[in-house]
């Protein structure tokens, strides 16, 4: 499982990058969220990287 939270706001994103991050349940600064550690998610991850912390769980 990979822990991500979000440290940066989404105001004046990317469409795509704000859909993203609320598909991995990450609405608000210091939103904190697990999702399981393969492909898809490492592809939202690397996506939206300059707006999440990300720890391995």
């Amino acid at each position: 499982m990979l822990k991500m939270k979000l440290v940066k706001s989404l105001n004046g994103r990317n469409k795509k990058h704000i859909a993203t991050a609320e598909s991995m349940g990450l609405r608000k600064i210091g939103d904190v969220s697990s999702q399981p550690d393969n492909e898809a998610t490492r592809g939202k991850i690397a996506q939206i990287s300059y707006l999440l912390e990300v720890t391995e769980d």
